[in-house]
């Protein structure tokens, strides 16, 4: 029974990361610096992160790997148009083992939002984002 529920969960999860979009901590940097409107940018990581440094403008949606995160997500997106650009982003731990960003994109997009994107971030937020030198700010999490 129990190598049965691993399969099906390994089933799920590839079937779930085939289909997020991804983009790179690099290019969200070059978004942030454009003219004009960019994505709305939503922490889906611990609070904890947030408050020590997060990206600048991004809103704090709670974590996606608890009901509460995900509710405190679903309210805050409620309010935009489903064509509006998304990026989500945690940073909480290397990508692969990272609880919060795929509950929060599949949530997303069963709202109907059609343009989701998750930051790819491969060890964690400092060695991914701080450490290369993009912007950051700090705060008490955004509601």
């Amino acid at each position: 029974m129990r190598t049965l529920a691993i399969g099906i969960l390994t089933v799920l999860a590839v079937g779930l990361a085939a289909d997020l979009a991804l983009i790179q901590p690099g290019d969200v940097a070059a978004r942030l610096a454009a003219k004009g409107a960019g994505p709305v940018i939503f922490h889906v990581g611990p609070n904890v992160l947030y408050r020590n440094k997060h990206i600048p403008g991004s809103v704090y949606a709670g974590p996606g790997s608890r009901p509460e995160g995900l509710e405190a997500l679903r309210v805050a997106a409620g309010k935009l148009p489903h064509d509006r650009e998304i990026i989500l982003y945690c940073g909480c731990c290397p990508w692969s083992n990272c609880p919060n960003v795929k509950p929060a994109v599949e949530l997303l997009k069963q709202m109907g939002f059609t343009r989701v994107k998750a930051m790819f971030v491969a060890t964690n937020f400092a060695k991914d984002w701080i450490d290369k030198g993009y912007p950051v700010e700090n705060g008490t999490a955004m509601k």
